[in-house]
């Protein structure tokens, strides 16, 4: 069976198999990043003073992509490109990935966090805090809280580890990556990342395994899976007997010669 059938006969695991689990590591996510308020300004205030090394912060820079909306965008568009057999997986990818970013958006809107880059560092952290429910009022500076591009990666290398398995220490690496850049460019705190994390995992969660959507998503695919089947059934017909005439056709040229000879 060729490696682009066999690829779509059945869909990988589901990359949330120890459900407790999962559920918990969200909850210890979350926790920590309550616990992690005891250090948010201290770090803050040291990465704002540069004290990162060069080659991390441009290694951090580079990284930040595999967070940001339209580096999503490209990933899934040369996932398409170079592995067509997948492709049918795509739509819960994009979900996991840009839903979760959405949806540290969203709550950004409930409650004002100024970001560290704003923050005068004259109070502790609870004066980083503002009102409730400001909508889009606070601006960029005062929407800190959670890290949309940390809840974006941690979802990409959720749903790229269930795409490709292999690969998944990788990218849960670039998922940290993406964390330790909003942090060292004074854009959240330690906290904001790690809330943000248990974010992307509950989502996942709810794409996968909990409630309606993962079910609409598992009967998609599998009928996307069907259908390509049938075209690559179709394709591998089409090539036989195309193969076929052509030898047939060599066939009745060479004859004539042979003929002749």
């Amino acid at each position: 069976m060729p490696p682009s059938t066999a690829a779509v006969d059945r869909a990988p695991p589901a990359p949330f198999q120890r459900t407790v689990w999962w559920s918990l590591a969200a909850i210890a996510l979350i926790l920590l990043g309550g616990a992690a308020f005891v250090v948010d300004c201290r770090l803050a205030l040291w990465s704002l003073e540069g004290r990162w090394p060069r080659l991390v912060r441009e290694l951090l820079t580079v990284s930040e992509s595999f967070g940001h909306g339209m580096g999503v965008f490209l990933i899934l568009v040369t996932l398409g490109v170079l592995d067509p057999s997948r492709r049918w997986a795509l739509p819960r990818v994009a979900a996991l990935s840009l839903g979760a970013g959405i949806l540290a958006n969203v709550i950004k809107l409930l409650i004002v966090r100024t970001r560290p880059r704003a923050f005068g560092f004259e109070g502790d952290v609870w004066t980083t805090f503002g009102s409730w429910f400001p909508l889009a009022s606070a601006g960029s500076g005062g929407q800190s809280f959670p890290s949309g591009h940390t809840a974006t990666a941690v979802g990409l290398a959720i749903a790229l580890s269930w795409l490709y398995p292999r690969g998944r220490y990788l990218f849960a690496v670039l998922a940290v990556l993406v964390a330790l850049q909003r942090i060292q460019s004074g854009s959240h705190y330690l906290s904001d990342t790690l809330v943000s994390a248990g974010l992307a995992i509950i989502l996942g969660l709810a794409l996968f395994h909990v409630g309606p959507a993962g079910r609409w998503f598992a009967r998609r695919e599998a009928r996307w899976r069907g259908r390509w089947r049938v075209r690559q059934a179709e394709k591998s017909g089409e090539d036989r007997r195309g193969g076929e005439e052509r030898h047939r056709r060599a066939f009745e040229i060479g004859e004539p010669r042979r003929k002749i000879a």
